[in-house]
Order: C-alpha cells, then sequence, then structure tokens
C-alpha cells in the first residue's frame, strides 16, 4: 500500500512544482447537495460496491469532488461530476506532452535533447519553468489540434501562457488516460510508452493521490495537481493508471473547495483507497 504523505512533503510537493499562478486564501464553502455517484460494470455486484464505498468516501468530505473511473478488465465504469469544470493546475501537463509527442509524429520526427530534458522535467518533477517553455513552443493552435484530436472537446487551454487556468473535467481526463494506456491512432505505441515511463517516476513527495491503496505488484502512473486561489480554495488533483492484479484501470480524481492542499490530498485518496480495495476484490 502507498504510504500516507507527511507534512513534510506535502510542503516540498507545494514548493517543487504545482501550477504557476497562486493567489490569495483559500475560501471554504460548504459544499452543496453532491449528485449521485454512477457505476456499470460487466460484474453487477462490483458496480453496486464501488458506487456504495466511492459514495460514502466523499459523503462527509467538504468541497467540490469530480471522480471518473475506468477499468478495462471487468469493463467498470464510474463517474462523479463528469462534466464540472475544473482549473487544471499541473496536471495539464500529461497533456503537454502527448500535444509535443503527437506533433513530432505528425512531422516524422524525435524528441530533440532539449525537450527530452524538459519532458522529464514537467512530468517527475512537475517543473513549472519547463512547462511554460514547451507551452510556447507549441503554441496554443497546436496544443488544440491535440484536444480535437484526442476528442477532449471539452477542454479549455489557459489563456496567455497561464496554461495552469486551462479548464478540464473528468470526461476529458479519462479520455485522455485512455489514449496513454491502450493502442489508437493519436499517440504512438512510442509515445504512449514514453509518457507512461515519465509518470512512473514521478518523485516519492509528489506520488500521493490515486496511488493511494493501490495494491503490491500493481503497475502506477500518476501526474498530480495543485493550485491555490482566492476563490474555490484549492484545486487538487491526481490522474492515475494502474495494471496488474488482472486489471488495467485509470482513475481521475478533480477537487476545489479545498481548505488547504493536504485536506484535498486526503479527499481523493480517500476515493482512491476504496477504488483500489473494490478492484483487487473483484
Amino acid at each position: 500500500m502507498t504510504p500516507r504523505i507527511s507534512r513534510r512533503a506535502r510542503a516540498l510537493a507545494a514548493v517543487a512544482g504545482g501550477a504557476a499562478l497562486t493567489v490569495g486564501l483559500a475560501a471554504v464553502p460548504a459544499s452543496a447537495a453532491a449528485p449521485a455517484v454512477s457505476c456499470t460494470s460487466a460484474k453487477a455486484a462490483l458496480a453496486t460496491k464501488l458506487k456504495t464505498d466511492i459514495t460514502a468516501a466523499v459523503a462527509n468530505r467538504r468541497g467540490t469532488i469530480a471522480v471518473g473511473l475506468y477499468d478495462r478488465s471487468t469493463k467498470t465504469t464510474c463517474t462523479l461530476r463528469s462534466t464540472t469544470h475544473y482549473d487544471s493546475a499541473s496536471t495539464v501537463k500529461v497533456t503537454v506532452l502527448a500535444t509535443l509527442l503527437w506533433d513530432a509524429k505528425k512531422h516524422n520526427r524525435y524528441l530533440t535533447a532539449t525537450e527530452q530534458t524538459l519532458a522529464k522535467a514537467m512530468i517527475t518533477k512537475s517543473d513549472n519553468d519547463a512547462t511554460s517553455k514547451l507551452w510556447k513552443q507549441l503554441g496554443l493552435t497546436k496544443i488544440k489540434g491535440f484536444l480535437s484530436a484526442a476528442g477532449m472537446t471539452q477542454t479549455t487551454p489557459g489563456a496567455d501562457n497561464y496554461w495552469g487556468l486551462t479548464q478540464i473535467d473528468v470526461r476529458d481526463e479519462q479520455k485522455l488516460l485512455a489514449l496513454v494506456t491502450a493502442k489508437n491512432s493519436v499517440l504512438s505505441d512510442n509515445a504512449r510508452a514514453y509518457i507512461l515511463k515519465l509518470m512512473g517516476q514521478v518523485i516519492s513527495s509528489q506520488r500521493w493521490g490515486t496511488p493511494y491503496g493501490a495494491p503490491s505488484g500493481v503497475s502506477v502512473h500518476v501526474k498530480n495537481g495543485w493550485l491555490q486561489r482566492a476563490t474555490h480554495g484549492w484545486r487538487v488533483h491526481s490522474l492515475g493508471t494502474f495494471t496488474g492484479g488482472g486489471h488495467d484501470y485509470q482513475m481521475t480524481v478533480l477537487t476545489q473547495d479545498n481548505s488547504t492542499m493536504s485536506y484535498g490530498i486526503d479527499t481523493i485518496q480517500a476515493v482512491a483507497k476504496v477504488i483500489h480495495r473494490d478492484l483487487k476484490a473483484s
């Protein structure tokens, strides 16, 4: 099981890299009545169990929480607020890397040594300067081109180079993770392997969130994001893909209106824990 991250590690993570914009103090409104969790599966009992457990995991959490789960092995899908939009924070870095590789494929070229260095820093350390350089290099036209090719029609890139304010939702992030984890015509096999390789090398202080509770022997790939603004407090997000133990699944948890970064992490990990547990037992 992934250990619960320490306060010191969270502090280091906050310094090491989140999104590029941090403004004001967290606002902490109580969450409105939450919409229902929806689950379907080839195993009816699994869908029922996941719906019950995810609902319980978010029931007493303040803030706005969105969840997406898809397990190819059992054809299981769970969603909560799948079309609610959030500031992306650093989760957009997976999209930036995917765009870079998609564009390189179009021009029949490999990444340069500089691009590889920037990509590694962007994903494994959540380096903001590296992200800004790649974002500017690509430009909005190429980024929008990738989003269109990927079918991520509800994602809007941040304006004026504020990549951390890109608008995302669970549905599109799950589409992105699906492209990264299965053969498709948008990303080459080599591109997918490269993205997963870097997501598998994220530094230990940033491996919180969706990996929490993953069974031993399961391969974990993660990218997180965190951002504090004057309205809606802390946005804390986690994208993860998991293979092993007879399962092949991807998970997105997006949150905002968190009083602190740590509170958002705990919310995500409460959801991840029950998902990993229920899939392992299925």
